[in-house]
Order: C-alpha cells, then sequence, then structure tokens
C-alpha cells in the first residue's frame, strides 16, 4: 500500500462500513475501504434482514438480493420467536408463532433470514466489482481533521502510510477508535449481561419448525441464554450467560457446552460437533454525536444495541446507505454541506428508539427481574423499520404531528415518512413505485408538473391503474410527492403548482441546501 488520496475513507468492514463503500461506489464516488481484521466476519450473528433492508439492497444491482437470499435457503417461511424453558420445555411467552405470515402487501421484497457471516461476502464482492479499494489487515494509527479533509495514519504490512480523504466514516464497530479520535462520548445503561457462544453442528429437524428460522430465549434452571438456528445445515448456536468476575471461557470446556446442550435441546444423548466456543458482551449505548466535521460514525460505532429485536445489524445498513447517498450528492455538487446535517437529525432518534425498544425485549426475554418504570416500552418491530419518520433539514414537514412513527399498513404519505409501495404502471410495465427512486423522483398524475424539469430529478410517466397511488400518497389528481434517493418522502402539495418548474426548483434547493 502507497499513500493515498481518495474522496471519501471508511474506516470498518462489516455490516455498516461495507453497505457505505459499496453505495458511495455505485455512485462513482472514490471510495477506500480498510479494516484491521484479516476478512469478513466468520461468526453466523446478525442474522435476519427486514423488508427495508432488503429494500436498500434492491439498489445494489446485480443480484444483490438474490444473494443474500440465498442465506436464507430453507429458513424462507419466517420466523418462530418463543420465551422458553428448553426447546420443549414451559413455554412463557410467544413472540412470533409457527402459523404467522409475512404481510407481503407492505413491500416488494421479503425479508431475509441471512447471518452475516453470509452478508458481508455479498456486499464486498459487489463494493469491488463496483470499483471500491478494500483493504484487510491494515489498522487505523491516527486521525486528524483540518478545513479541508483528514488525515489518517495506517499501518499494514508492518509500514505505516497516510490517506488523505475529504471525509471520513467510522464503521470500526462498538470498540472502534475512531469514536475516540474525535472526541465523541456515548450514553446509556452500558454492559447489560454476558455471554458464551456455542456454535455446533447437529441434526435438530426433528425439534424444530422446519422452513422457519428458530429462536429461543431459554430461562432455565440451570442457565439464561438463547438458542438460535444458521442459514447453514445442522448449524446452530447457543448462547449461555456468565459472570465473568467469576468465570471466564476456560471454565466451558466442549464437555461442559455438550451437557448444556442438552438440556437446551431436551436430547439427553445429543453428541453435537462443537465448532467454535467465544465470548461476547451484551450492551446497550448510543452515542452523543454521530458526526463531528468531516467525521461520521455508522453501525455499532453509532451505537450498540442488545441483538433483542434483531435490529443492529439492519441499521448498520441503513446506516451505511443513508450517509452514503448524502455524500455522494455533496461531492458531486448536487447539494451544498448543509445536507450532511440531516444524517446525525436522522440517524440518531431513529438509532435510540432501536436501543431503547431492543432493551425492553431484553428484559422481557431475558431479565424480567429488571423490569420497572425505567424501562422503555416495547416498539412495534413493522412501525420501526417501515413506519419511521425523518425529522431533519431534507424533508419540509408541514403538520405538527410528534409520533415517530406510523402504521405502514395504513401510510398517509406525508413527507419524512417512506413512500409506500404502490404497484403502477410505468413505460408499459407494472412496477413497485420503490424501483423508480434512483435519484430525486417527483410522483403525479397531473402532467401540468412534467414542465418542472430540474437538475438531479425525474418525472416518471405513470398509469395509477388501481387509483392505490393517489391515496396512499395523498396527492390525488393534481398534486405531486417528492421522494428521495433513499425512498423517503421530502415534500408534498395537493394542488398543481402555477410555475411547476419554479415551486421544484425553490424545494429542491432547499431541500438540497443549495
Amino acid at each position: 500500500m502507497e499513500d493515498k488520496r481518495v474522496r471519501v475513507l471508511v474506516i470498518g468492514a462489516g455490516l455498516g462500513g461495507l453497505s457505505a463503500t459499496l453505495f458511495l461506489a455505485q455512485q462513482g464516488v472514490e471510495v477506500l475501504g480498510i479494516s484491521k481484521h484479516r476478512g469478513t466476519s466468520p461468526h453466523p450473528k446478525a442474522t435476519g434482514q427486514t423488508h427495508r433492508t432488503m429494500e436498500l439492497l434492491r439498489r445494489a444491482g446485480v443480484g444483490v438480493v438474490d444473494k443474500v437470499q440465498a442465506g436464507s435457503a430453507g429458513l424462507d417461511g419466517g420466523l418462530v420467536i418463543k420465551v422458553a424453558e428448553s426447546l420443549r420445555g414451559r413455554v412463557f411467552h410467544t413472540i412470533l408463532h409457527e402459523d404467522d405470515e409475512w404481510d407481503t402487501a407492505l413491500s416488494p421484497e421479503r425479508p431475509g433470514m441471512a447471518s452475516q457471516d453470509h452478508v458481508e461476502p455479498v456486499l464486498l464482492r459487489r463494493a469491488r466489482e463496483l470499483g471500491a479499494e478494500v483493504l484487510f489487515e491494515t489498522e487505523l494509527v491516527s486521525l486528524a481533521q483540518d478545513a479541508d479533509g483528514v488525515t489518517a495514519r495506517v499501518r499494514s504490512a508492518g509500514r505505516e502510510h497516510t490517506v488523505r480523504a475529504d471525509y471520513v466514516i467510522g464503521a470500526d464497530g462498538h470498540r472502534g477508535v475512531v469514536r475516540e479520535w474525535v472526541g465523541i462520548g456515548r450514553q446509556g445503561r452500558g454492559e447489560l449481561s454476558h455471554h458464551i457462544g456455542v456454535v455446533f453442528e447437529a441434526d435438530m429437524s426433528s425439534h424444530i419448525v422446519p422452513d422457519k428460522l428458530t429462536l429461543y430465549y431459554l430461562r432455565n434452571p440451570a442457565f439464561t441464554g438463547a438458542f438460535v438456528m444458521t442459514n447453514t445445515e445442522r448449524r446452530n448456536v447457543l448462547t449461555v450467560e456468565y459472570d465473568p468476575t467469576r468465570e471466564s471461557v476456560e471454565d466451558f470446556p466442549p464437555e461442559r457446552c455438550v451437557e448444556l446442550l442438552r438440556i437446551a435441546t431436551d436430547v439427553p444423548d445429543l453428541e453435537p460437533e462443537i465448532l467454535e466456543i467465544t465470548r461476547w458482551e451484551m450492551a446497550a449505548w448510543l452515542s452523543d454525536r454521530f458526526r463531528v466535521g468531516r467525521v461520521f460514525l455508522v453501525g455499532d460505532a453509532a451505537k450498540v444495541t442488545p441483538p433483542t429485536g434483531g435490529l443492529g445489524g439492519n441499521t448498520a445498513i441503513g446506516d451505511g446507505f443513508d450517509i452514503a447517498w448524502k455524500l455522494a450528492a455533496v461531492l458531486r455538487g448536487e447539494a451544498g454541506e448543509g445536507l450532511l446535517d440531516s444524517y446525525e437529525a436522522e440517524r440518531r432518534p431513529y438509532a435510540k428508539l432501536v436501543v431503547d425498544g431492543s432493551f425492553a425485549n431484553y428484559v422481557q426475554r431475558f431479565a424480567p427481574q429488571l423490569a420497572g418504570p425505567d424501562v422503555p416500552d416495547e416498539v412495534d418491530h413493522l412501525h420501526l423499520t417501515l413506519g419511521y419518520r425523518c425529522r431533519s433539514n431534507a424533508v419540509l414537514i408541514e403538520d405538527d404531528d410528534p409520533a415517530p412513527m406510523e402504521n405502514p399498513a395504513d401510510p398517509s404519505g406525508r413527507p419524512g415518512f417512506r413512500a409506500p409501495h404502490v404497484p403502477v404502471e410505468h413505460n408499459g410495465t407494472t412496477k413497485s413505485t420503490l424501483d423508480l427512486f434512483t435519484t430525486w423522483t417527483l410522483l403525479t398524475l397531473d402532467p401540468a408538473w412534467t414542465t418542472a424539469e430540474v437538475a438531479s430529478l425525474q418525472i416518471p410517466a405513470l398509469r395509477d391503474t388501481t387509483g392505490e397511488l393517489a391515496k396512499r400518497y395523498g396527492i390525488g389528481l393534481r398534486g405531486a410527492s417528492l421522494v428521495r434517493p433513499d425512498g423517503v418522502i421530502a415534500w408534498r402539495t395537493t394542488e398543481t403548482a402555477s410555475d411547476p418548474a419554479k415551486r421544484t426548483a425553490e424545494v429542491m434547493a432547499t431541500l438540497l441546501a443549495r
């Protein structure tokens, strides 16, 4: 590696870092990603992709969604989540039942069931195909920013090199150093519990529901933990809480882990093959800021959430996509620097909802002894993933409704919310509205708006064959809805402007901080 000059340096190559790298490269931005690790994560964690995550990955092209969904093979029937004593023992609470089905009217994409060790290589390959450079075994040594850019010193193969970038994205995880280098603190409940993770192989097909990802939170007299399948046949994971002041990972040799597995699965003669025994920490943290100058935080560098909700990896991918399209717009000269203010304004409140909701789940599923008035309310999963409202300078909100979410099954079409999925006819083909949002898009059924020729804006000719577009977007036959490249409604009107081109140009200039 030689000294380099790039537009964006991404430090970390997990789900958040690789997503940011991929989507920056897709938009023609010169980007370098580095990671101190030897490669992508080998661990089957962060399992599951929401509708929204799959919609974002749909933008990556070249079969990325199909490749991620390949990690769901055999698990595409959905989820089973229970709080129980063991796999066949007493059930304390059913969160998702065997008969529950996905709501297919909300999105053209089904949720995924792949784990992080499957998804990261897919993102890495696509990022490199798009021209991104991603280097492993390359560690950040120092970071300093000035008015014109950021200078990073990195170490690779025992030698130090300089990377100069316009912007830096810190995606180096909850123990990462980028946050410390720019002086960002964090707050929250901190460490919640410590776990031993046992990855093992055994034929569990007669003990779990076929075609569904099975997740059991276990409150057993012998231990507290969780059992979860993976997308690899016969491979499963058991986690067990332990007290690090009294025990260590060395106190969990294979023989003890086999006994714990037999208790958890209710199979007294189970003969599993133990593949890995590791330790990990469950915590709840939220960074005080997601941005300092030219440095931005994504994923676990920005927040650490308990896995009881399955949104840590999903939020990381969302962070990566969000900062990528905004940085690309600024670097291409389409937007002013002010657009970047919207990253923290939108993503930090969302991260807080994720952390708070996941902590509420943690108390219910793992630690009922912590229940009390200081525990946040549980958050509806679909409302959070598809019904969150963005509030920032990149959205023009005219109502005074303070609610952070709405029911995505009954969308209002108001600015700040995700643009709903509606089948429309475009160029003689029926497609989802979500497939139209490759750039700023003006959705309208009134031909008068087609005169609004503004840079970076497309106005597709549509036929609303079902009447759902006018209804779900709240634009009627004369109005228009302006949708951002991330599929978030930025502005809406129910009337045709007297000068559509002038009005649209004014709105775009405001939203893009031009």
